[in-house]
């Protein structure tokens, strides 16, 4: 899959060393094109752009930013209709340990809203960025799950198909709003990692019987 990857933060280095792995093309941008570039370097497939030439042919674009930049990042890209966008964003308060938005709206909805060409699916957030360098598989032999949301068909189906690519599994959590219960499980998640000491090798998921 071809896919462009804005952010070279824990995540963005997280997923860029996952996507390699799995054979992915991935173009890769950020603020510090320098740190880009060094970032591509250590891995097969994978190319630095300033974020005006980063789209090129990319089937998928991976939103790995934090919210408050999650808008700039997008408009530096240039025109996105069309594109499938993930979303991992969570819209976090400056000490981490809540949100900004919520009930009404989500970060998945108002990044929708401001670029209504796009279909986006809210997915990858309910998981550190440790966990998704160390892998998808767990010491006992569960595998985190990637939550899904999203009104685009083709959207989910993608991000399904990349999250399964890097051996996770993947839950459908329905339409675009229910961002609203990801973003919140993603705090209580980072709550339980930081706040109450689990520390960052957690994960949410369920249980079936």
């Amino acid at each position: 899959m071809n896919i462009t990857l804005i952010g070279t933060g824990n995540m963005g280095s997280a997923f860029l060393k996952q996507l390699s792995a799995a054979g992915h093309q991935v173009r890769l941008t950020g603020r510090d094109l320098a740190k880009a570039q060094a970032l591509a370097a250590d891995y097969p497939g994978a190319t630095a752009y300033p974020a005006s030439q980063a789209l090129g042919d990319s089937q998928v674009v991976i939103l790995a930013t934090a919210y408050a930049d999650a808008k700039a990042a997008l408009q530096s890209l240039g025109n996105l209709d069309g594109r499938v966008l993930i979303d991992i964003s969570n819209p976090l308060t400056d000490d981490y340990m809540g949100l900004t938005l919520g009930h009404t709206t989500s970060a998945g909805e108002e990044i929708a809203k401001a670029f209504p060409g796009v279909e986006l699916v809210k997915g990858f957030n309910t998981l550190f960025a440790q966990v998704l360098a160390a892998g998808a598989q767990f010491a006992d032999g569960q595998r985190a799950p990637v939550l899904l949301a999203s009104d685009s068909v083709r959207a989910k189906q993608s991000a399904a198909a990349l999250a399964q690519s890097l051996g996770f599994d993947v839950i459908d959590a329905g339409p675009l709003k229910n961002a609203r219960y990801l973003e919140p499980l993603a705090g209580l998640n980072i709550y339980l990692g930081y706040g109450a000491g689990r520390g960052t090798s957690i994960a949410p998921t369920w249980i079936t019987r």
